[in-house]
């Protein structure tokens, strides 16, 4: 018997939204306590995924599958693993977090700010549960709706300029990524992604795929999620965004949107194929080196508080695309918790940020300086954050940072020796920023009077680290669950390919896969044992979308 608690994490957020179009529009108490007890529910439920989830586990868990369109046949398939588990939960934890810091700050359209926080969180939850590409697509274009309008409407002076480069950036990613998924069911005669992996793994194709098909494949796949991370040189349109969103926008933005990218490298462009990413590798590599010191470097010379904090998610999840693309088990596991320690460290400062905004309606550095006196209890939250972000131990970041150094250097020192400096000028821009915000003499008369954190931004504050010193001393709690999935990945990559650079003419097997008359395609494999090995993790789940197929 399925369970279904995946799906009531997917769409208890729409309860909520259901809810809240239910109020009148001048009900903004009832609009806001609506939101906050369904994000908090929501939270809660996902809880429930850490009891029942096999730590030791490769494949995926709580598994969803039925039909949904006969043909083409596209399934509504759910399931987590090691990669995604801790990423939805990171989602349910940010967004009550993201309605607290909106409490107060949100006037205009109340009701309408919250129905697109909401909706937001399914669209997000529903990419990283996916197992089918029609329905990952479904919640990937979901998701882009509401933030396009939290950065539009509640935005800030250049919000329409933001809004309109944020959504054409984005909308081209999806495009190619579109025909990348049409491609891949001409080749399949499937959009479930466990089937794809085994028919490619197996050589059961439709079509021979060579290894310029799988270069493009990928390419497509990999340019739709470099845009989203976004990895140098797509980033020009993420500073923007950041800078004119309201805070809660930046939040999520930050918190959980970016990493969209670096999960879709992890989830279809190394296992679906592996031959085009080693391939690529090294100029991926070089991408993101030059991301993590050019990000930091040019966040080192802002003088806006808010697009310098922007900047350093240029430079961090450059380190979560190198560990990556290292293909080595310890740094895809930095990789993952990374993602996870920026979205809780660059959240907060995103919030530290918003809440001095509140009080001087600007983000220029020069505005502030010796806040430490009227403010020492937000200055130490704001201390915090800037060192779990430049990943001082015992801290959350530290640990991302290090599995991925450790990892990236077992196979490429140079590689991490490039990196390192990243490491190096994180500690430099944010402390730099620090000190002309926090300490020195108070320059401007109006920050004399300037209140402290209230109580709701103290809970919000102190909530973060708690959990970013939590993630520090306690990451193995986090990492023995990614581990499996981490190994399997890599097992995966080393399928052997199903083409040989088109050498080896296909050979028609006669049982046809989809549709009457439809041969299948199936390219002779050197090494059937290790094919056979990669496809084991997806094997159940392949076997019942065979049947339906059949």
């Amino acid at each position: 018997m399925q369970s279904h608690l995946l799906s009531v994490v997917t769409f208890l957020p729409l309860l909520g939204v259901a809810a809240i179009l239910l109020l009148k529009r001048d009900d903004q108490v009832w609009v806001r306590r609506i939101a906050l007890a369904v994000s908090i529910a929501e939270f809660i439920v996902s809880i429930f995924l850490l009891p029942g989830f096999d730590s030791a586990g490769a494949g995926y868990q709580y598994v969803e599958l039925h039909d949904w369109i006969s043909y083409p046949p596209i399934h509504y398939h759910l399931g987590v693993d090691g990669i995604s588990l801790f990423l939805v939960i990171l989602t349910t934890f940010l967004t009550p977090l993201a309605i607290l810091a909106s409490w107060k700050d949100i006037t205009m359209r109340v009701k309408e700010f919250f129905v697109m926080l909401l909706v937001l969180e399914v669209g997000l939850i529903g990419v990283f549960l996916s197992l089918d590409l029609f329905l990952f697509f479904v919640f990937w274009e979901v998701m882009l709706i509401p933030m396009y309008f939290l950065i539009g409407i509640w935005g800030h002076d250049r919000r329409i300029y933001a809004a309109v480069k944020f959504i054409l950036y984005t909308m081209l990613g999806s495009i190619l990524m579109l025909v990348a998924i049409i491609w891949l069911y001409k080749l399949t005669g499937t959009f479930d992604l466990p089937g794809i992996q085994a028919r490619l793994a197996s050589g059961q194709l439709l079509e021979p795929m060579y290894a310029r098909d799988e270069l493009l494949l990928f390419g497509a796949f990999f340019l739709a999620f470099a845009i989203k991370v976004p990895l140098f040189p797509f980033h020009t349109w993420l500073p923007d965004a950041h800078t004119e969103a309201p805070t809660a926008g930046s939040v999520i933005l930050a918190g959980v949107m970016l990493k969209l990218g670096t999960y879709g490298m992890l989830r279809f462009c190394l296992p679906l194929f592996p031959e085009a990413a080693h391939r690529l590798a090294p100029y991926i590599a070089v991408l993101a080196i030059i991301g993590i010191v050019y990000g930091a470097l040019v966040a080192t010379v802002q003088t806006d508080l808010k697009r310098l904090v922007a900047y350093t998610s240029v430079s961090h999840l450059g380190f979560v695309v190198l560990g990556i693309f290292a293909f080595n088990t310890i740094s895809i596991q930095g990789a993952i918790y990374q993602m996870l320690n920026h979205g809780v460290s660059t959240g907060m400062l995103f919030l530290v940020v918003g809440m001095l905004y509140d009080r001087r309606h600007t983000f220029a550095i020069k505005e502030y300086g010796g806040l430490a006196t009227p403010m020492p209890v937000l200055s130490s939250f704001f201390l915090f954050a800037c060192l779990s972000s430049l990943a001082l131990p015992l801290l959350n970041g530290f640990v991302g940072e290090f599995l991925i150094l450790i990892g990236v250097f077992e196979r490429h020192p140079a590689w991490a020796s490039w990196a390192s400096t990243g490491a190096v000028l994180s500690a430099i821009y944010l402390l730099w920023a620090y000190q002309r915000v926090i300490f020195g003499d108070v320059t401007v008369e109006k920050n004399k009077t300037l209140p402290d954190a209230s109580t709701r931004e103290r809970i919000i504050l102190a909530t973060l680290s708690v959990i970013i010193l939590f993630m520090g001393v306690a990451s193995p709690l986090f990492t023995k669950r990614m581990q499996p999935s981490a190994d399997n990945l890599l097992r995966q990559m080393t399928r052997q390919r199903a083409y040989d650079a088109g050498a080896v003419a296909p050979r028609p097997v006669s049982a046809p896969i989809s549709g009457p008359g439809v041969p299948v395609v199936r390219v002779a494999s050197s090494n059937p044992a290790a094919e056979l090995a990669a496809g084991a993790a997806s094997a159940p789940h392949a076997a019942i979308l065979s049947e339906r197929i059949k």
